[in-house]
């Protein structure tokens, strides 16, 4: 347990934009900075940071909070590894029990796969600049690639001795268990017998890290050409790898991609260790696999310009065009580099100088229509059918971009290139982009008829105590919120009871007696938790709400109260008779008085409702007296609830 005292320092020290832009590319806007959310795919940016708040929230999928939470939610780990996270970066000590290493492996299965994979890349390392082997084999095969040595330890390259279990044994001897090292796939279980096989034996390694530097898989070569066995072999898919979702060289390509805007996918690990050897420090590959949307999107967060490198290869740049209509349907900014025949930007890069490698990517990256068209037309010669085809494919590419400006300025350009009616393009791409739309409602129709179907079922049921228990929840967390952000100012003044000075009253004042007068209590816990916490603390000396809540020992309570300072609440309506704009604090005064009563309103109807319910059984129709205690209740809060109207008058709460 970290003490809030601690948590506090930390939030002090982490800066919101540091934490933040590491992983995403922000732009400046105003006294904020926005960029696209980590969190969900959109091409237009909602995602906000709040430097002078300390905070983020994307007003597109609804997360938000401190940099403890954002490294929650991109890292998937525990509030207390978020901050332990945040205190190692910002070098704050942390006092509390010290961990042995099986604890930590036992506390939580996805940090415990990292772990191991930390190991092991020191493993690797150390056998590559230590182990005989490592030096007679695995060292020379880097040089030989023509990769210097601080490249080798920057990329933290390795070699795995050619052994049946050098990794997996010192693991068990150092008390990693077993289970991790299959599930992170640098082992495997020997078939009907005890005892572990490394998988990558034999080959130089190539870590992966994900964008904060984890490492989440590895890669293998076989040194030996004529070996009958895969030239590459690849981490299976864990807890913490998706291959889909990462890419080779992002973790050091990041900062470099921000700062020229612009990103360079190439295919290989060699490909992104030899550029960035030329001074190319901004790219990353996709190892091997074909693109992937989850890829796509990864690059996106940084920049939204992208220069695909192609090798020489002419069947393999036509197997892979579809990686241009994906980069396309999620707005990219593409430009093409074709290298020489017979070469790849690994043997280019490393063949020629830095300055020679960079000049002639900027003499030679072209748009993607006109690298489609030629490529395209090697094909197409002048056979009609064929040159048909062509055109279709390019429009079926310019059809799948998002911006319509764009899409009228590639056609133009198409009709150009091709000699083709520029307004028969238009009306193609405009065919194509009406069948995507039917076949887009067709699959919402066909989803809201299966959800229909399936909420119908529960509707009959749950209908009447979901909307009361979202009334309920509605007004407690605009409650809720009134605390966060405003539980220790002073609401108003009033006369003593001799008429005397004024005396300031609270706002965590005015609730806790309006609350303690009726014996009210909050129905959601969370939102109790946050109101029985400011009862306890609201009078401490120097209290600050905002401070107190935020840094929370208990995650669930600090996350909410995040969002709670971040989300866009209309807190009130009001009439037209104000001159002017008043701010929710200014309008503290009416703004928490209605709050209550319109909380004690729903109290008033929920019961009245469960009287009304009563009365309708015949167990308490057989009993006269409680019949009629029930109907004298009844009554006296339909008197309640008039005197409520009347003071709600006709200004409604909204959320």
């Amino acid at each position: 347990m970290i003490d809030q005292a601690t948590i506090a320092k930390i939030l002090d020290v982490a800066d919101i934009y540091d934490v933040v832009s590491e992983q995403v590319a922000l732009h400046k806007r105003g006294v904020n900075y926005i960029g696209l959310c980590p969190f969900h795919n959109e091409k237009t940016p909602s995602f906000v940071v709040s430097p002078a708040k300390g905070m983020f929230k994307c007003f597109g999928c609804g997360k938000g909070g401190n940099a403890v939470h954002f490294i929650m939610e991109y890292e998937h780990v525990s509030y207390y590894d978020a901050l332990r996270e945040l205190a190692r970066r910002y070098r704050i000590e942390i006092k509390e029990k010290e961990l042995t290493p099986e604890q930590m492996l036992a506390r939580n299965e996805r940090e415990s796969l990292f772990v191991v994979n930390e190991f092991a890349k020191d493993f690797f390392v150390r056998t590559l600049h230590e182990h005989p082997d490592g030096k007679a084999l695995g060292l020379p095969y880097f040089r030989k690639r023509g990769f210097r040595d601080d490249i080798i330890r920057k990329f933290q390259l390795g070699y795995s001795p050619d052994e049946w279990s050098a990794l997996a044994d010192e693991a068990l001897a150092k008390g990693y268990k077993k289970e991790f090292l299959v599930k992170t796939g640098l082992c495997i279980e020997r078939e009907g017998r005890d005892g572990l096989i490394d998988r990558f034996r034999g080959r130089v390694i190539f870590p992966v890290h994900n964008t904060s530097g984890k490492i989440v898989a590895f890669g293998g070569r076989i040194m030996n050409a004529d070996a009958k066995t895969a030239k590459y072999l690849n981490s299976p898919e864990s807890e913490i790898y998706h291959k889909s979702n990462e890419l080779y060289g992002i973790y050091l390509a990041k900062q470099a991609i921000v700062r020229q805007d612009k990103c360079f996918l190439v295919e290989g690990y060699t490909d992104v260790i030899q550029m960035h050897q030329a001074g190319v420090e901004n790219v990353v590959a996709s190892s091997g696999t074909s693109l992937t949307p989850g890829q796509i999107r990864l690059i996106h967060r940084f920049t939204g310009n992208i220069t695909v490198i192609y090798d020489g290869d002419f069947a393999g740049i036509k197997a892979s065009l579809r990686g241009i209509d994906m980069l396309l349907e999620e707005g990219m900014n593409i430009k093409v580099v074709l290298l020489p025949d017979g070469e790849d930007p690994d043997s280019f890069a490393g063949s020629r100088s830095s300055s020679e490698f960079q000049s002639f990517i900027k003499e030679n990256e072209t748009d993607f229509i006109h690298f489609k068209v030629k490529i395209l037309s090697r094909d197409a010669g002048e056979d009609p059918v064929k040159r048909a085809e062509l055109i279709a494919s390019i429009v079926k590419s310019i059809s799948v971009i998002p911006d319509a400006i764009l899409r009228s300025v590639y056609a133009n350009e198409c009709g150009k290139l091709l000699n083709v009616d520029e307004r028969l393009l238009n009306k193609e791409i405009a065919k194509l982009l009406a069948e995507k739309d039917k076949a887009g409602a067709h699959d919402d129709k066909n989803d809201g008829r299966a959800d229909a179907r399936d909420g119908q079922r529960e509707n009959d049921i749950t209908t009447e105590d979901a909307g009361k228990e979202d009334r309920f929840k509605d007004i407690e967390r605009l409650i809720a919120q009134i605390i966060v952000r405003y539980g220790n100012r002073v609401m108003c003044y009033v006369k003593d009871e001799n008429g005397g000075d004024n005396i300031p009253l609270g706002v965590m004042d005015f609730i806790r007696l309006e609350m303690e007068e009726d014996n009210l209590q909050f129905r959601t816990p969370l939102y109790k938790a946050i109101y029985d916490n400011a009862i306890a603390h609201y009078r401490d000396d120097d209290w600050d709400c905002r401070r107190f809540f935020m840094t929370h020992s208990d995650e669930a309570v600090s996350r909410e109260a995040a969002l709670l300072m971040t989300d866009r609440y209309v807190l009130s309506k009001y009439h037209a008779r104000f001159q002017k704009v008043f701010s929710e604090e200014e309008r503290l005064y009416e703004i928490v008085p209605q709050l209550v009563t319109d909380f004690k309103n729903c109290v008033v109807e929920d019961e009245l409702k469960n009287i009304e319910s009563a009365l309708k059984r015949e167990d308490v129709c057989a009993d006269p007296e409680k019949c009629l205690n029930l109907m004298n209740r009844f009554k006296e809060l339909k008197e309640v609830q008039k005197i409520l109207a009347k003071k709600l008058g006709d200004r409604v709460i909204t959320v």
